[in-house]
């Protein structure tokens, strides 16, 4: 991390903090006393007619200007576009919304998401903040989802802001198995943990989770003998392990560059009573981040606006919005489906994947709704004549440099095997071999878009080792080119190595039975520095 962010510590490690009260609502009112004692002093509440708003989980708000559209946030980076474009966080007549729309925002800053929570379903809130790994949270639970929560909107992509860190010994992710390791539950941290296992072929099951109450405690606990590894916010990776010696950071999000994706939402109602607001603030939202890019002058005004939200230095805010990858119409488009030849990460992969995590960790009781249940798609759409032009075009993907002779053998991050059929003697994929690639290995190569992979082609000892050589290089190369082509990856992103028989996997080396040489007619995926 630069040295200007140092003093940006403790803001960070709040956002630790906020992290598990961000997703732990819903656990907070279903699993507590504290949690079933404000449920009951707000059904309280509402049957004695304290509550001009009805339905809100605590009960209680006041009147409101019908044309001021009221924005939750939380202390994160993500909404420099906005505040930008509002010329700050209060609801004023210089606002950009206010001139070219008729309209007002105000941005009101609330770390407590389980206070949040209530002042939305209160009516108090009409749009919120949160990621769409964690949005099945709100969609599954009946008592939350009968307010019919809709995501309009993406507005970025986490880069570098969550890590998993080790202790000495665990070297890649595959050495995490059978590890103890601290993670805050629910939160984007069992997100990260579960993408990062799966890069090794990893379950969840197959660690043991120290459950805590946010990351800030999962960093404690990494500075403990309790744990082996830790999944922490920035800037506990480095604070952590320089702490305990002989430890690293063995990913970030900066590797995992399309996993925590912070989106904004609302309810149906609100779509439905001020649509044509959600509209425009949509696209005024993607005018101002416009006009941020590159533009230094804008940038430090959407940084001063950000540091008087936040009550940080605008050097402090600077910091906090160079670690996020801001999301335009683009990129819009295509996490919200509407792009039928995108092929990278996509909301519903992020909100799908976890619905279903979350019902097996048991942070939820049942799969949320389908994800086109879920979403409204209308701000996205009416902006898409306004919205043209290179300024609004989505993210490239990584282009990669060409492959050295050293990532041949550099180390590895993860390393996955695949058992890919190919016919004897031949190297092409067949719809079987492609759909194993579909299910088991596409997911991590969208999700850790920003690391090249070693593609290994390894063969049984039937024949000569040299054509076994050529061969298993051929398989491992229609391997890539089929991840070109479906997926549209840089063909500069793979290495491409063929062992033959050389590295059998430990214990057949002899390949003496059939089942031996089976395992050892694999593929290797590994994923390595880019």
């Amino acid at each position: 991390m630069a040295t200007r962010l140092t003093p940006f510590a403790k803001l960070l490690i709040t956002l630790g903090i906020v992290s598990g009260l961000y997703f732990g609502g819903r656990y907070v009112l279903n699993n507590t006393q504290l949690g079933k004692d404000i449920k009951s002093q707000a059904e309280k509440a509402q049957s004695e007619g304290g509550s001009e708003s009805k339905g809100g989980i605590f009960g209680g708000s006041k009147k409101r200007d019908e044309n001021t559209l009221r924005v939750q946030l939380v202390t994160w980076g993500g909404y420099g576009p906005g505040l930008y474009f509002n010329e700050g966080a209060k609801a004023n007549e210089n606002s950009r919304f206010y001139k070219d729309y008729g309209f007002k925002v105000e941005f009101i800053l609330e770390n407590d998401l389980l206070k949040a929570l209530g002042a939305w379903t209160a009516g108090e809130y009409d749009v919120m903040v949160q990621t769409a790994d964690a949005f099945p949270l709100y969609t599954a639970p009946d008592d939350i989802n009968e307010f019919k929560p809709r995501a309009f909107m993406q507005v970025d992509w986490s880069r570098g802001g969550d890590a998993v860190i080790v202790k000495r010994g665990i070297n890649t992710v595959n050495d995490l198995k059978g590890k103890r390791i601290a993670v805050a539950v629910p939160s984007p941290a069992q997100t990260l943990l579960t993408s990062t296992l799966e890069a090794a072929g990893l379950k969840y099951s197959d660690v043991t989770v120290v459950k805590t109450t946010d990351n800030l405690e999962a960093a404690k606990l990494f500075r403990s003998a309790d744990v082996d590894a830790a999944v922490v916010w920035s800037p506990d990776d480095e604070l952590a392990t320089a702490d305990v010696p002989g430890s690293k950071i063995l990913v970030t999000t900066k590797e995992q560059s399309h996993i925590i994706a912070d989106i904004m939402f609302a309810s149906q109602k609100t779509i439905d009573t001020k649509r044509e607001m959600i509209h425009k603030f949509y696209e005024g939202w993607m005018k101002g981040l416009a006009e941020l890019r590159d533009n230094a002058s804008n940038m430090q005004k959407a940084a001063r606006y950000m540091a008087e939200l936040n009550g940080v230095s605008p050097d402090d805010a600077m910091g906090m919005m160079s670690v996020v990858y801001w999301t335009n119409h683009g990129d819009n488009v295509n996490f919200f489906g509407l792009n039928p030849d995108y092929k990278g990460q996509k909301g519903q992969n992020l909100y799908e994947k976890m619905a279903a995590k979350f019902v097996e960790t048991g942070d939820a009781e049942k799969i949320a709704p389908a994800w086109r249940s879920v979403i409204y798609l209308g701000a996205i759409q009416s902006a898409e004549n306004v919205l043209s032009g290179p300024a609004y075009a989505a993210e490239k993907s990584k282009t990669f440099n060409p492959v050295t002779a050293a990532e041949k053998s550099a180390p590895a991050i993860a390393s996955k095997p695949v058992s890919i059929t190919f016919a004897t003697g031949r190297f092409e994929l067949d719809e079987n071999a492609k759909t194993i690639i579909d299910l088991q290995f596409a997911d991590v190569a969208r999700t850790f878009a920003n690391t090249k992979v070693r593609i290994e082609g390894n063969t049984d000892n039937v024949g000569s080792a040299a054509s076994n050589k050529v061969l298993s290089e051929k398989r491992a190369k229609s391997v890539a080119e089929y991840l070109r082509t479906q997926y549209g990856m840089d063909p500069n992103r793979f290495v491409i190595v063929g062992n033959g028989p050389d590295k059998p996997v430990p214990g057949c080396e002899s390949n003496a039975t059939e089942d031996c040489r089976a395992k050892n007619r694999r593929t290797e995926f590994q994923l390595i520095g880019g």
